[in-house]
């Protein structure tokens, strides 16, 4: 081949090359500005949820430990037991108590029955003694009647009087007593069925159960340790209530709005399985005005850092269950900002849904039951 042949194959190729570039570069700009603008990218983003601390609610010396770490466990399932010696010796008592204030209780009814038929015998007793004084006042100064016996008649008279207002002031105060309640809502009885409610409480409490569904994780407590209430024995991490925090530079933040979609990749599972989201919200403050000791910037020393803002991002839950991740997970997410519309920071106010039972309602509704067992077995 001559080289002129050889000078003109090299502009052949050069001139493909170049329309080459040229068709990619339009194909990036096209898809830039069709796509490729509305979309912010960070690979600084971690899986983050709740991890709930489970801590006694009273002391005692531990007897059993029922899960250990990465165990999956149900709400309300027992994790751990303490020593139940003296929690079931205190209901004792107080069921011993309840049930003697209410035979107790009982009686002041009794009583009150009892002092009303004692007024009604007094009363009649009293319209005798008047009907007796007046026949022989009815008599007095015929001769018919000493008065030595109109006296003694009128003596009779006072004495029942004075005897019918004795009993009807005992009357009164037994009524004082019960007047406005039945055995149930009496005062007495009452102080009395708290005290079971609340022995009742503490022989549960001796159970440490799970209040969500979860993994234990971080389990530190051991067979016969002495805790205290409030110490922390392990962590339960519900993987179900998780979500992604997404540290965004501030200068990607511009066009960001909550309810925009979010596409996501973990590092753990690699960029094939994708995650979907929406912003939820944003960080009340960067992660510098958050740390233990803040810069400060009003120094002759001061150099400007780019601040990174936390932006969570609400996952389908659908996606977490067919690919489950783990709190702390490296994270890449992309935001998709051509919908900017909508608002930066909410202004209503979360309401969680309170309707799920917890598994504590379970304790006061068993403590009830057994206070009213022990009413009706000794009204």
């Amino acid at each position: 081949m001559s080289d002129k042949e050889k000078g003109g194959s090299r502009v052949k190729y050069m001139m493909m090359l170049t329309g080459i570039f040229i068709l990619a570069g339009a194909a990036y700009a096209v898809h830039w500005f069709s796509a490729g603008r509305y979309n912010i990218t960070t690979d600084n983003a971690y899986v983050s949820g709740n991890i709930i601390q489970v801590t006694p609610l009273t002391s005692g010396s531990v007897t059993e430990v029922l899960v250990n770490d990465t165990d999956f466990v149900r709400a309300g399932t027992v994790l751990a037991r303490l020593d139940r010696s003296d929690a079931e010796t205190a209901l004792e008592q107080a069921e011993a108590e309840l049930a003697r204030t209410v035979r107790q209780v009982k009686t002041l009814y009794a009583s009150d029955s009892r002092l009303e038929t004692v007024v009604r015998q007094r009363e009649t007793s009293l319209a005798k003694a008047k009907s007796d004084f007046a026949r022989r006042a009815a008599l007095e100064g015929t001769g018919a009647i000493a008065q030595e016996e109109i006296d003694h008649a009128a003596e009779a008279v006072r004495l029942a009087e004075q005897a019918l207002d004795e009993a009807k002031e005992q009357l009164k105060t037994s009524r004082s007593l019960t007047e406005r309640t039945v055995a149930e809502s009496h005062p007495d009885v009452e102080k009395a069925a708290a005290q079971v409610r609340e022995s009742y409480l503490a022989l549960k409490r001796t159970e440490i159960i799970a209040p969500e569904d979860g993994y234990i994780a971080r389990r530190s407590v051991q067979k016969g340790q002495w805790v205290n209430t409030g110490a922390p024995l392990m962590a339960l991490v519900p993987l179900n209530q998780i979500w992604v925090d997404a540290n965004f530079k501030e200068t990607q933040l511009r066009n960001m709005r909550i309810g925009q979609p979010v596409e996501l990749s973990s590092d753990l599972l690699g960029s094939k399985i994708k995650y979907h989201g929406v912003i939820q919200g944003f960080s009340a403050g960067t992660g510098s005005a958050f740390s233990l000791l803040p810069a400060q910037n009003a120094t002759g020393n001061w150099i400007k850092v780019v601040q990174r803002l936390a932006v969570r991002v609400a996952l389908d839950k659908k996606e977490i269950e067919a690919n489950p991740l783990q709190i702390g997970l490296s994270m890449e997410a992309r935001v998709n900002v051509r919908d900017n519309g909508g608002k930066r920071l909410t202004d209503g106010v979360s309401v969680k849904d309170v309707s799920a039972a917890s598994p504590y309602d379970t304790w006061k509704k068993e403590a009830d039951a057994l206070v009213s067992g022990i009413i009706s077995g000794n009204r």
